[in-house]
């Protein structure tokens, strides 16, 4: 079984700077895709970055590319999503997920986190 624990959200201004961290428990854990997914009010839950176990594979919405940046630390069982150049359409709960084998983008994936708020003001 894999646990996945979301933290780090928070309400900033536009243009700040945010760094969620995804901490996943799980004998397994180090050798699964992980992703971040965020769903904002009345919208559908929409990929943001997935990144493969080794970390060598990392893949990005054409929303937030070149802004934010997914990373992984085995040794530490845990995944970030660097968030630069925050805009208002950035609010959203992110999601981390987990899956042994790729990300899917369409959010089939088997292991999710409960989620934290991201808000972003203008």
């Amino acid at each position: 079984q894999v646990q996945l624990v979301e933290s780090g959200g928070g309400l900033v201004q536009a243009g700040a700077s945010l760094r969620l961290s995804c901490a996943a428990s799980g004998r397994t854990v180090n050798t699964y895709a992980m992703g971040w997914f965020r769903q904002a009010p009345g919208k559908e839950r929409e990929f943001v970055a997935s990144i493969s176990w080794r970390g060598s594979f990392t893949s990005y919405s054409d929303s937030v590319k070149g802004r934010f940046t997914i990373s992984r630390d085995n040794a530490k069982n845990t995944l970030y999503l660097q968030m630069n150049s925050l805009k208002p359409e950035d609010t959203a709960v992110y999601y981390c997920a987990a899956n042994p084998s790729s990300i899917d983008s369409s959010g089939t994936d088997r292991y999710w986190g409960q989620g934290t708020q991201v808000t972003v003001s203008s």
